[in-house]
């Protein structure tokens, strides 16, 4: 095997272990993880001279615990690392959290309230953030804490915060260089404004629920009086706010109208009608009112007719004066009011149900409002291009590949960012001001009275707005290495990162500004790979989350079945490219072959003699067979890692594993293990070692726990990836006829209902029977035969069983085994139950309307029941027939 024969440069230690009868997971992961820590094996720079390969986390927020996900992506990424640090690679996988501003400030904002009472503005912003760091410092290392556990083997002692001071003052350095480049701006524009929080928020902070609503139907009058337009809206508060109305240009009902003037409701106001192309004649009326103030899409109809931009809110989502009489209401209160004040003029025509798609602040909890604010936003257009090139020309690779359409795009339709907040707990804005309110960025922090950098004047205040948290994490892949320190050494050795393995989310929300970021600032790609990894669905395929209740604890599932356990049912569940639905006994599959491969190696050593390890495989065919399968479970797993393709590379492992090496060799190995072979022995020692190689990247602490049972004198995790030598196809094809023949026998006996405590006797017509034979006892061995006859001239006894193996014929003598007259009679009642179940099958599907109205997916579904029974049908007539 590749890294267990002589003179390849790999030694044991001379005694090894006596495996307990069963794997203790919660030891041995309480025992590795603390050796692994202390040890400092995860480091990087240990080896100088390597070739680095470098992953950066995708930072949790410093509130986070633990979910599906994240167990997924860190399992994923500690796969890939392990894989490459065995390959020699100087690996830097770097973990870190994310300060998680508007969360974080909510955690610590209900937390004082709950305990004294105190509200952060009676306390003053310095006194509120160093509650904050204190509560940072007890709480947030919890779900890095959870990383460790699942057995990520990050480099800890490069742990990252987004507001350390370094990281800090890289936000303030590429804020400074934004501005120089007239890149960022303080402008009115329209923003998600969170009402109960009083911030801008960004769009990964809000989450479009399904709720019950209404749809109203609004008149409003004509000013020449000639009748009114019939005006639907959901929200009809914000009519106040109303600057126009717009029909479809071609809608042949308003053409009419268009140009003339309406008079709004209530408030009395002149507006204008107007045509534009974005309306939907089919919704509503076809006529929808315009509140640029309050609507995206309005935002840019009243952008595109010169419409006046009114907004009617306050911060804390109360009227305005611009409301006129209805200032000072909340919106609730607002609409009732409203609506009550149309219907009593007449001017509310009918109320319907209908279904809302309303975006919700996942920070409050409370319905998120398109308002115009005064806000800082970076001009994204000139830093999009250089990010779209990359992809165009191959310096960054989306994998799988349709997720590039989803970044491009975002990028070729960005719009200007909102990076400010209007929070405590940030990076504040690096903006200083004068007396005459001149705005000035600085790289360093200035205090008041210093000099203005422009005027010279005493800066009288510091912009009181914080940074959106992307304006932090976009810097991530450089910050985290020393920049802006353009000479700091893990720069110049780690930087550009080579993996990055996220969610679909936040393609645009990070990926595509960490890219953006990284041709700003050092006119790099910061990583070559991203790989968008599935997302973990419950069983019914709902997304997971807190408010359905339907979420599954990865810590919970690690103390049920165990670390390694979790991981590699979530790798070998999980296709590339297609989500993954998931259920709590799922992970049963992932401690069933821990076990396996732990009984597997109980069995090796208990069975072959140690003095046989170390010495040649043997020549046997099994022997020869089970090498060269090795062979090609390396070849698959290398080649399915290197393409990111993690399912196939767990699939790989574990057909090897469970079928060739368990449910075969093993099987195979025990009759010559009695005997003494030493070529078996070296076989099972050589094969087992290099199974726990192939098994470091995905079951750590199993691995680490059965190398140090073997006596390697290095760290699992250290090992050397094994290298694939030749296959020796010759073995492989003669091993799968053997194969063939015996499990032809076991399902013949199955089909027959003979225990496997009965020898039976089988016999084969074949022209090639010369290898058969020279293994025959084998075959009686593992298809508990008690003779088995091969040769061209071989013919079918009276009453014998049939399978039909290409141009051969195998046949199980059922004579003395089963009752024949009883058999023949259980087999004509089987055929009449399997025709009487293709006949109520074939009768729906001749139904002409339960074709048309049944889903496709049922009709196919019964046409491939209709065809299983067909086929049932034709094996129990072959089986009555073989009875006489």
């Amino acid at each position: 095997m590749p890294g267990e024969r002589e003179g390849d440069g790999v030694s044991f230690l001379p005694s090894m272990s006596v495996l307990p009868k069963t794997y203790d997971a919660a030891a041995a992961e309480r025992r590795w993880s603390e050796e692994w820590e202390r040890s400092g094996l995860f480091t990087a720079g240990r080896r100088a001279g390597a070739e680095p390969f470098v992953v950066m986390i995708p930072p949790p927020n410093v509130t986070g615990v633990l979910h599906m996900g994240h167990a997924l992506n860190g399992a994923l990424q500690d796969v890939l690392v392990r894989f490459q640090r065995m390959r020699g690679r100087d690996v830097l996988w770097l973990p870190g959290t994310d300060h998680a501003g508007i969360a974080t400030q909510a955690v610590v904002e209900r937390k004082l309230f709950k305990e004294k009472g105190l509200k952060r503005q009676e306390m003053g912003r310095d006194a509120f953030l160093a509650e904050v760091w204190a509560w940072k410092e007890e709480h947030g290392g919890i779900i890095l804490q959870q990383f460790r556990a699942l057995g990520c083997s990050c480099d800890w002692t490069r742990t990252a915060f987004t507001m350390d001071e370094n990281l800090s003052r890289g936000v303030r350095e590429a804020f400074v260089r934004l501005w120089e480049r007239g890149l960022v701006y303080r402008g009115a524009r329209m923003v998600n404004w969170d009402c109960v929080l009083k911030t801008a928020v960004g769009d990964d902070e809000v989450e479009d629920i399904e709720r019950k609503g209404h749809l109203w139907t609004l008149r409003y009058p004509l000013a020449d009086g000639s009748g009114h337009l019939s005006v639907a809206t959901t929200r009809p508060e914000t009519m106040l706010g109303d600057t126009g109305v717009a029909v479809h240009p071609e809608d042949a009902r308003y053409r009419a109208v268009v140009g003339k003037k309406v008079r709004l409701p209530l408030l009395g106001r002149l507006i204008p009608v107007v045509a534009d192309d974005s309306v939907d004649p089919a919704f509503g009326t076809g006529a929808v009112k315009v509140t640029p103030g309050h609507d995206p899409a309005d935002y840019e109809r009243g952008q595109r007719h010169g419409l006046p931009l009114l907004s009617i809110l306050n911060p804390d989502g109360t009227l305005n004066a611009e409301a006129g009489p209805y200032a000072g209401l909340s919106r609730e209160a607002a609409r009732k009011t409203v609506l009550a004040d149309l219907e009593a003029q007449g001017l509310l025509e009918k109320t319907e149900e209908h279904l809302l798609r309303i975006p919700i602040s996942d920070r409050s909890n409370s319905p998120i409002e398109p308002m115009i604010s005064e806000q800082w936003f970076v001009r994204m257009e000139p830093l999009a291009r250089p990010a779209i090139a990359a992809v165009k020309e191959g310096a960054l690779r989306i994998v799988p590949e349709r997720w590039t359409k989803v970044y491009l795009d975002w990028l070729e339709n960005v719009r200007d960012w909102c990076i400010s907040r209007q929070l405590w707990w940030g990076h504040p804005i690096p903006v200083w001001y004068d007396a005459d309110d001149l705005p000035a960025a600085s790289r360093t922090p200035l205090a008041l009275g210093d000099p203005h950098p422009i005027s010279k004047k005493p800066i009288v205040r510091q912009d009181e707005d914080v940074l959106d948290t992307w304006a932090s994490s976009w810097l991530w892949p450089f910050s985290t290495l020393g920049w802006p320190d353009e000479q700091a050494a893990d720069l110049a050795r780690y930087y550009p990162t080579h993996f990055l393995s996220t969610a679909r989310e936040i393609i645009y929300l990070w990926v595509a500004r960490m890219v953006m970021a990284g041709y700003a600032f050092l006119d790099r790609c910061p990583f070559s790979d991203v790989y968008i990894h599935a997302t973990v669905l419950d069983a019914q395929g709902r997304r997971m989350s807190k408010s359905a209740g339907n979420g599954i604890d990865p810590m919970e599932m690690i103390r049920q079945y165990g670390a390694d356990a979790v991981r590699f049912t979530l790798l070998i569940l999980t296709t590339e490219g297609q989500d993954v639905k998931l259920s709590p006994t799922k992970f049963e599959l992932g401690r069933n072959f821990m076990n396996k491969v732990w009984n597997a190696a109980r069995y090796v050593f208990s069975s072959a003699a140690p003095e046989t390890r170390g010495g040649r495989s043997g020549t046997h065919l099994t022997d020869r067979w089970i090498v060269s399968r090795a062979q090609g479970a390396v070849q698959e797993i290398d080649e399915a890692l290197l393409a990111y393709r993690f399912h196939d590379a767990a699939q790989s492992l574990y057909r090897f594993v469970w079928d060739d090496f368990c449910d075969w060799y093993l099987e195979a190995s025990k009759r010559r293990i009695q005997e003494g072979e030493p070529g078996c022995g070296a076989t099972l020692w050589s094969v087992l070692a290099t199974i726990v190689r192939l098994l470091q990247p995905f079951a750590p602490f199993l691995a680490a726990e059965l190398a140090e049972h073997l006596g390697e004198s290095e760290a699992a995790a250290l090992l050397p990836w094994p290298k694939a030598a030749e296959r020796d196809p010759e073995a492989e094809a003669d091993m799968e006829r053997l194969q063939g023949v015996i499990r032809a026998a076991r399902k013949l006996r199955n089909e027959n209902r003979i225990g496997e405590a009965e020898r039976v006797e089988v016999s084969m017509r074949t022209e090639d029977a010369a290898p058969l034979l020279a293994y025959a006892p084998l075959i009686r061995e593992l298809a508990r035969l008690s003779a088995f006859h091969a040769g061209p001239d071989v013919a079918r006894p009276p009453a014998a069983a049939t399978e039909v193996l290409g141009k051969d014929e195998v046949y199980l003598s059922l004579a003395g085994h089963v009752d024949l007259d009883a058999e023949r009679e259980r087999k004509r009642g089987e055929i009449e139950k399997a025709q009487a179940l293709r006949d109520s099958i074939e009768a729906r599907l001749d139904n002409a309307e339960f074709v048309a109205k049944a889903k496709p997916e049922v009709v196919e579904r019964e046409r491939g029941r209709a065809a299983e029974a067909r086929e049932r049908i034709a094996r129990l007539r072959e089986a009555l027939e073989s009875l006489g």
